[in-house]
C-alpha cells in the first residue's frame, strides 16, 4: 500500500484521511523511504533557514497549556516589553551575516496594541535599511489594518500556528480558537503575505489527530509548516508530558510529508531533545527547513553546526526558497 500511495502522491493526487491512516499499518522503513522520494521529487534539495527573536516576552493573557509565556502559569520565563529597534537590527544583521535567509519578529500576547505596532513597523524599516534579510512576523491575532501596516513596512511572511488538530485544540487553550487563527491567516493571505503555519507535537494528541492537523494544513494550502516538538516547561500544565519516542516523531514527519508534499517541513522548537542520528533521519524523510539559532524560551542550535548537518544530508542552503502565496 505504501508504494501505491507514494505513486498517487507523485502523480499529483493528494491523500484523504482514510488513505493517510492506512499508512500507520505500513512498515516504518518503507514509509520513511517513500516519504524521502516524495520530498526529493517535489522539493529537490533546497533548504530554507530562518531565525527568530522574542521581541516581547511573557505576561500573555492566553492560557495555552504548553506555553512558558502565559501569565496563567508560574514559569520562570524572562519578562520584558518590546525590545528597542537597535537591538532587533543588531540581531538581524548578525543573522544575515551568518547566511540565514529569514528573520522573524515574535511577540507574546494575543495581539500588539497600536503604539507597539508603530514601534514594530519602524523596527522593520530599520532592519531593511541595514541588511537584506527577509523579514517575518508572528504577532498573534492581528486586525486587517495591523497586518497591512506590517506588510507595508517590509514584512513578507506572516506566521500563526494552529498548534494541533482542530478537534484537540480546545483541550489545550480556551481563550481563543482555531477559527480566530484562520481568520488572521486568511486576512494575511489576502493582503499578500506568504503564510507559515504549523504546530507542536507531543502534547497528548493521538497519531490520528496529527493526521487531522496535517490534512487541515493541506486543505489550507500551507507551504511552510513548523513542526515543534513539545519541550515541557516547569510550571505549565504540560510539564509532565511523556516525551515522544523517536519512531513516533519520525513517523509524524513521514505522514506530514505524504500529506503535504510541496511544503517546507521545518525543524522548530524542541529539536535539541533529538539525537543527531534522529535529526539526520528526519532530514532524510522530509524535514527541509529549520529555525536555527536560539528559540523563544529555550536554547536553540549552533548555526555553523546546523549548516554542516543540513549540507551533509544533501541539502543546499543557497537555493531560492520563497514558497507560493
Amino acid at each position: 500500500m505504501v508504494e501505491e500511495l507514494k505513486q498517487q502522491v507523485l502523480d499529483g493526487r493528494w491523500l484523504d484521511e482514510q488513505q493517510a491512516k492506512s499508512l500507520l499499518d505500513e512498515d516504518r522503513e518503507a514509509l520513511y523511504a517513500a516519504a524521502h522520494e516524495i520530498t526529493r521529487y517535489y522539493m529537490g534539495n533546497k533548504f530554507d533557514t530562518c531565525s527568530i527573536i522574542n521581541v516581547r516576552s511573557g505576561n500573555c493573557g492566553e492560557n495555552c497549556k504548553w506555553c512558558a509565556q502565559s501569565a496563567h502559569y508560574p514559569t520562570k520565563v524572562n519578562l520584558y516589553p518590546l525590545l528597542p529597534a537597535e537591538e532587533c537590527v543588531r540581531h538581524a544583521v548578525y543573522n544575515y551575516q551568518q547566511g540565514i535567509g529569514r528573520f522573524a519578529l515574535v511577540t507574546s500576547g494575543k495581539r500588539v496594541n497600536a503604539q507597539g505596532m508603530q514601534q514594530i513597523v519602524e523596527t522593520v524599516k530599520a532592519i531593511k535599511k541595514h541588511c537584506g534579510i527577509k523579514c517575518c512576523a508572528s504577532m498573534g491575532l492581528l486586525k486587517r489594518e495591523e497586518l497591512q501596516a506590517l506588510y507595508d513596512s517590509g514584512v513578507e511572511n506572516y506566521h500563526c500556528n494552529i498548534e494541533t488538530a482542530p478537534s484537540y485544540f480546545p483541550e489545550l487553550c480556551t481563550t481563543h480558537t482555531i477559527e480566530q487563527k484562520m481568520e488572521t491567516i486568511h486576512m494575511a493571505r489576502e493582503i499578500g503575505f506568504r503564510v507559515c503555519c504549523g504546530g507542536i507535537i507531543g502534547m497528548g494528541e493521538t497519531m490520528e489527530q496529527r493526521i487531522e492537523m496535517a490534512l487541515f494544513l493541506q486543505r489550507e494550502e500551507i507551504l511552510s509548516i513548523p513542526l515543534n516538538l513539545l519541550q515541557p516547561i516547569p510550571g505549565t500544565p504540560l510539564e509532565h508530558a511523556v516525551p515522544l519516542s523517536d519512531e513516533e516523531f519520525l513517523t509524524t514527519v513521514a505522514l506530514f510529508r505524504f500529506i503535504n508534499p510541496k511544503a517546507f517541513l521545518r525543524f522548530s522548537g524542541g529539536r535539541a531533545q533529538l539525537s543527531e542520528a534522529v535529526q539526520r533521519k528526519a532530514l532524510y524523510i522530509g524535514i527541509n527547513s529549520a529555525i536555527i539559532g536560539d528559540l523563544l524560551t529555550t536554547i536553540g542550535s549552533r548555526v555553523e553546526a546546523d549548516r554542516q548537518l543540513f549540507t551533509s544530508e544533501g541539502y543546499s542552503l543557497t537555493e531560492q526558497t520563497d514558497w507560493e502565496k
